[in-house]
């Protein structure tokens, strides 16, 4: 360090924070940060900041500092003075810098560096503002201090003061080595940061990856026991443990894609994310040109249904965090995913908690949506197998982002697979083309296997297939199909009859048969029912229901509005009872419609015939599944 002996003593110095608003303090801690705890962020980017400035000097030649300097930061906390340290041995600041960015609070330590270096150098991005971002201290201290010492020749050690006023003092400080110590002494309202688990929880959060090693350090102020002093003693000769940072100065994102191993990825996604489910994939985002990005986004086990996506995609700026999932830089689809995305090219503004909407952010967006969908095409083609296997997974995620961005969905559709009631996975296209004989341009499809397991079997047993659609996603995707392909109809499996499974038959005395037995069911069953009669090929089964595809999904829109229909009338029941006039039990009613001696039978099978049909269409209501039950015991019983 540079011999001071002799320099001139600077003098005291009280003064006016050079600010625009009266006491800036309130908006600092009212509107400018919206978590207090955001503070040790500032404050640590700045250590951060420090130590890069000085780097850059060295580098530069433009100071000198040994080769094996130990550069980091430590937070110190003190319980019993209440006070918290963050303190580096970064560059510095001499009285004329702590007069410029301290107390002129407008300035910017970072900017006004890059722009006086922008041209010599180009290693490692300055991470913040040191300015505004110092005084985020005040959202938990009463009374902040500075105790500082540049890296210059000669430099004078500076001591800075001021308790939350506009007003400060300045006078020439003890430090007798390079950097900065900030000291906090921490107001009632906020003590819970004194707590050395809920700091080290804070550090973790925001710094986790900061490019220099962090400690924490607690001064331990009470006498120790007699009990704890004999062990001191017997210690004294032991090797003294090694302090361990508190984060990673070299996260994953920061190596080449080919220097990192699977399980590399595998332990660093369970240690962010604290998920100990295998990821399926993942995608290494290593971005130079229009600007600088890198990042790992991993597809982890979503399930047939979503997981909450909140807190799920962590955004860094030069490894310093951010924000969760911040929907102007990652698309919001892409939120199902996890990972980690740092970029320290897209303008933050002076706390660092939200994105200016310009040009970087939407580049930033549509590469990161590039990424994912020539991951997923890559797959798909490459590893066919793992594509399959991983489908259950991915397809609600790859459906919501088809949704919600048309670039994507240009991108993919041609890689969406449909798994099938025969147990095959096929593209929409295969299907159509495989299917175009039987039912040109439409495509069947399947929400409930075993609830639909009736009209599958018919379906099998004329070599026909549907594709299986469980989800809450499936609806509205299948509708965005329709939307882009006009061409392109989906109709679930109960809508309809293929002319595949009907025997050629009387039109017209189907139509009388059909009068005949809507008449009969409707006394019988003491509500209007719709019938249809039809010869169908299959003599097993005896009846089922039809609803028009049109009709379920104008139900399925009205339930979200309380069962009412659009104009907020009551839903026309527009379901079809199609009986099979190939089945014994509908010969018997048609043989038997206008015997009086038998109404009781007839009443009995028309029940039990409706109730079968409606089993397989959806689930009966409580009071009919009791009847239902009663009804079957009692035939069970008539036939002993």
């Amino acid at each position: 360090m540079p011999n001071r002996k002799g320099d001139e003593i600077m003098a005291h110095e009280n003064g006016n924070l050079s600010i625009h608003s009266e006491n800036i303090f309130p908006i600092i801690k009212k509107w400018l940060y919206s978590d207090k705890d955001i503070f040790i962020r500032e404050l640590i980017s700045n250590s951060s900041d420090a130590i890069s400035k000085l780097k850059k000097l060295n580098i530069m030649g433009e100071v000198e500092i040994g080769e094996n300097t130990d550069f980091r930061i430590t937070v110190e906390i003190d319980q019993e003075a209440k006070t918290i340290k963050v303190m580096d041995n970064g560059i510095g600041m001499t009285a004329d810098e702590v007069k410029k960015y301290i107390n002129q609070i407008a300035f910017s330590g970072a900017e006004d560096f890059l722009t006086k270096y922008k041209d010599k150098t180009s290693e490692d991005q300055i991470i913040g503002h040191f300015g505004l971002g110092f005084y985020s201290a005040f959202m938990v201290a009463s009374k902040v201090e500075i105790d500082t010492l540049s890296y210059q020749e000669n430099a004078k050690p500076v001591h800075w003061i001021c308790e939350g006023g506009s007003t400060y003092e300045m006078e020439e400080g003890s430090k007798d080595t390079r950097g900065t110590t900030i000291t906090l002494h921490v107001g009632e309202d906020s003590e819970e940061f004194l707590n050395e688990f809920t700091l080290r929880q804070t550090i973790q959060k925001y710094c986790s990856f900061m490019p220099f090693e962090i400690y924490l350090e607690t001064i331990k102020n009470e006498e120790p026991k007699a009990e704890e002093t004999a062990d001191e003693d017997k210690a004294e000769d032991a090797e003294p443990a090694a302090p361990t940072p508190l984060n990673d100065p070299t996260p994953l994102w920061l190596k080449k894609p080919s220097e990192c191993t699977d399980e590399e990825y595998k332990a660093f996604y369970h240690k962010v994310f604290m998920d100990f489910k295998e990821p399926l994939f993942w995608i290494h985002l290593n971005m130079d040109y229009p600007l600088n990005l890198k990042g790992i986004l991993y597809f982890p086990k979503l399930g047939n249904e979503f997981e909450t996506a909140e807190g799920q995609v962590k955004l860094y700026c030069n490894q310093v965090f951010v924000a969760d999932n911040i929907k102007e830089v990652i698309p919001e689809f892409l939120l199902l995913l996890k990972g980690v995305i740092d970029c320290p090219d897209f303008p933050l503004n002076v706390s660092r908690s939200f994105l200016q909407n310009d040009g970087y952010v939407t580049k930033i967006s549509e590469y990161i949506t590039k990424k994912v969908a020539d991951k997923l095409k890559q797959i798909s083609k490459k590893e066919k197998e793992n594509f399959e296997k991983y489908w259950d997974d991915i397809h609600p995620f790859i459906k919501y982002g088809c949704l919600r961005n048309d670039k994507f969905y240009d991108k993919v559709k041609d890689i969406v697979i449909y798994k099938t009631t025969k147990g095959e996975f096929i593209t929409l296209p295969d299907y159509l083309e495989r299917n175009r004989d039987k039912h040109e341009n439409k495509v069947f499809y399947v929400t409930d296997e075993n609830q639909q397991s009736q009209y599958i079997k018919m379906f099998d047993e004329h070599d026909m297939e549907a594709v299986i659609l469980p989800t809450t996603i499936d609806q509205p995707f299948i509708s965005h199909i329709e939307m882009k392909n006009n061409e392109v109809k989906f109709a679930r499996i109960d809508a309809d009859l293929t002319d595949l499974m009907k025997s050629e038959t009387d039109e017209e005395q189907n139509k009388t048969l059909g009068e005949d037995l809507q008449k009969l069911f409707t006394e019988t069953l003491g509500k209007e029912v719709k019938v249809k009669a039809e010869n169908l090929k299959t003599a097993s089964v005896s009846a089922m229901i039809l609803l028009s595809e049109e009709s379920r999904r104008f139900q399925d829109m009205a339930k979200m509005y309380g069962n009412m229909g659009m104009m907020g009338m009551p839903m026309e029941n527009d379901e079809t009872l199609v009986v099979n006039t190939n089945n014994n039990l509908i010969e018997y009613l048609i043989a038997n419609k206008d015997n009086e001696d038998r109404k009781e039978e007839l009443k009995i099978v028309c029940e039990q015939v409706y109730d079968l049909a409606m089993l397989s269409h959806k689930p009966l209501e409580p009071e009919a599944m009791t009847r239902f039950i009663q009804r079957s015991n009692d035939i069970l019983t008539k036939l002993i």
